[in-house]
């Protein structure tokens, strides 16, 4: 995913019994910010609504907005 993107989290990767653990909604969009250099496979986005930070979650757990998302 290219830098600066908006993204979702794919909860339609994950077997149900993990939604929870996770502190996203279906319907958070976030901005791709980039993968961690020395965390490989890991990124920080941020959520669009409020400005919070998330650093460290899987980054192909994130998936692109279509453009009848954006």
């Amino acid at each position: 995913m290219k830098k600066l993107t908006l993204c979702k989290f794919d909860f339609n990767d994950l077997d149900v019994e993990y939604h929870k653990r996770y502190p996203f909604r279906e319907t958070d969009i976030f901005i791709y910010l980039g993968d961690i250099s020395n965390m490989p496979d890991h990124c920080v986005v941020v959520r669009q609504s409020d400005g919070t930070s998330f650093i460290g979650y899987h980054t192909d757990n994130f998936i692109e907005l279509t453009e009848d998302e954006v």
